[in-house]
């Protein structure tokens, strides 16, 4: 096979230049690091881009979902729906405050959660559900409200690989009472690591800081003197650092060219690839959401399905990068399969999703001639089986 890709095709890159590196020496140079004005700053840009009412900076998405929970109490003998398909830690942290994960298959068609089969899972336990907007493909979430308010439940939405996609023209995170991103390195934009919390409950907002900064009743800029504090509450130490926020602040300033590419690569990619047999691709079927194209998954069909890892291989040795969205549904993983004896047969498409995808990338890092490139490399791929 011919390779037409001269240098390697990363599945995602985080895309910086010299402004990320002229903030974070001016962070360097004042010496603080904690308890600045860049995470100040940058929640102020996220509340701004969402049209949000709260944003909280946090260590991770792992952290603001974790602070979620602690906020509303919810602990051991509790439960929360949790979709199937999704990163491990979208469980963890219910784990986490002792509560259990009720988990609840996928459709296939986007490989977001199965709203149909969400209310055969409530119960008297029940006291929130997780929604996942899968690859940033917003879930229905009218028809999940629809479910909590007749359960008076909680709604937390998990929006790590959704940051710019909207549902009736609402961003996501703020159709529930909160939402929690991910700024890992190849997200939508990055602060090398970090998350946030949207949401439009001011108490919930003070909550969560002070619970991410140890439960203290007065933050360090709030002190008239050094020591000036008592603790209120048990709290951990979640917050962000003035160096992750200082490159937040830079990527704010690049999220919608980054968006506008993302959009472009992602149409490009499925026109070049939607009449290709042996496959499905997720995507967005609803007029009234906007996607935020984290990614193109195929979903391979049972004749190709054995010839997965050689695809992938094929693609590597031929400068295309891919990813799984996920190695295995989340409660077929051990942790969860040993504590609650799960089988697969409760997760049929998660499975397949799971078993049958791979994951091109569509990022800001590629070009429409590289897209074009990946459709050709992949084309040729497929003739071999």
């Amino acid at each position: 096979m011919s390779q037409i890709i001269k240098n390697s095709i990363p599945f995602g890159k985080p895309i910086t230049d010299n402004s990320e590196l002229l903030t974070i020496r001016k962070v360097i140079k004042s010496g603080r690091y904690v308890h600045g004005n860049q995470t100040e700053e940058f929640e102020k840009k996220f509340k701004k881009f969402t049209n949000a009412k709260y944003a909280v900076t946090v260590s991770s998405c792992t952290a603001a979902m974790h602070l979620f929970y602690l906020s509303y109490g919810i602990c051991k003998g509790d439960e929360v729906i949790v979709p199937a398909q999704t990163h491990v830690s979208t469980a963890h942290a219910v784990e986490l405050v002792g509560a259990k994960p009720v988990f609840v298959d996928c459709e296939l068609k986007t490989g977001n959660i199965d709203i149909d089969k969400i209310e055969k899972k409530i119960n008297k336990k029940t006291k929130v559900i997780a929604v996942v907007h899968f690859l940033g493909i917003p879930v229905d979430i009218r028809k999940v409200k629809k479910i909590a308010k007749k359960y008076n439940l909680l709604i937390l939405e998990d929006c790590a690989l959704a940051l710019g996609a909207k549902i009736e023209n609402k961003h996501v995170g703020l159709h529930g009472d909160a939402g929690v991103f991910s700024f890992y390195p190849v997200k939508h934009i990055t602060t090398a690591e970090g998350g946030m919390l949207i949401t439009k409950d001011k108490k919930l907002s003070e909550i969560v800081k002070s619970k991410k900064a140890f439960g203290v009743d007065k933050n360090y800029n709030e002190r008239d003197l050094p020591g000036q504090y008592d603790v209120k509450e048990l709290g951990l130490n979640y917050r962000m650092s003035e160096v992750h926020a200082a490159i937040g602040n830079q990527q704010m300033l690049k999220l919608k060219k980054f968006l506008e590419i993302r959009k472009r690569n992602f149409n490009f990619m499925l026109k070049n690839l939607k009449d290709l047999k042996n496959f499905l691709i997720l995507k967005n079927l609803n007029k009234n959401i906007i996607s935020s194209n984290y990614s193109l998954c195929l979903i391979l069909n049972k004749r190709l399905l054995s010839k997965r890892a050689k695809i992938i291989k094929d693609l590597k040795n031929n400068g295309v990068g891919t990813s799984i969205y996920y190695p295995k549904p989340v409660p077929l993983m051990k942790y969860y399969k040993s504590k609650y004896g799960y089988r697969k047969s409760l997760f049929i498409n998660a499975s397949i999703v799971s078993e049958n995808s791979i994951t091109l990338p569509v990022g800001p890092h590629i070009s429409l001639k590289l897209i074009s490139c990946i459709c050709s490399v992949l084309k040729e791929i497929l003739k071999k089986y």
